[in-house]
């Protein structure tokens, strides 16, 4: 009986520890507003009527659907977010609903530039390098600031402030999808006071 006891307590324990594992991602940096509640879709249009889920803290996408788009829209901000791809994985993110910063799976395109530019590449190419491996976690640090865009990737600079020309003065934040399952958490975003 007293191993019954023993066995019920780790259960118990793993089961509350991976509860708190999931509770440590979404809770926003001091100044920061988290798009993302880590239990479900508040705040976010899903066109997709569905494809976009909260998994255990993660916004997942299934690969079938559209683009998942903030109800709130925002000029001048720091937008801080994890995301993770598959093999052949391809996304990016929308910033104003405009300027796109891509995550790719830079193996499919037969190319050594990996995420965080401006789309096209072919212009604005990533200073390094810097994802990390298929399926790993990556974390992005983006500023938009006077119509300049500033990457980091993983702490790394992938792109020094690039002039983004964009149309409005404000626009949503859109994760993109390109058919392949994708997963973001930790979505963090902080206006800045001289933000239109």
């Amino acid at each position: 009986m007293k191993h019954v006891h023993i066995i019920l307590l780790l259960v118990a324990v793993a089961f509350v520890a991976s509860k708190d594992a999931a509770a440590d991602d979404n809770p926003p940096p001091e100044g920061f507003t988290a798009l993302f509640n880590g239990r479900d879709l508040t705040g976010w249009k899903d066109d997709a009527r569905g494809s976009w889920r909260a998994e255990k803290g993660i916004l997942v996408y299934d690969g079938q659907g559209d683009h998942l788009v903030t109800e709130e829209e925002y000029g001048d901000f720091i937008l801080l977010v994890d995301w993770k791809i598959e093999d052949g994985g391809n996304s990016g993110i929308f910033l104003r609903g405009e300027a796109q910063v891509e995550i790719w799976d830079k193996r499919d395109y037969d190319t050594d530039m990996g995420s965080g530019a401006i789309v096209p590449y072919t212009i604005h190419k990533p200073l390094h390098n810097a994802d990390s491996p298929i399926g790993e976690w990556n974390h992005f640090e983006i500023r938009v600031e006077k119509g300049l865009v500033t990457v980091k990737l993983n702490d790394k600079l992938v792109l020094s402030k690039h002039q983004a020309n964009f149309r409005q003065p404000r626009g949503p934040i859109v994760l993109q999808q390109h058919d392949t399952p994708l997963w973001f958490k930790n979505v963090y975003i902080k206006e800045l006071a001289h933000g239109h």
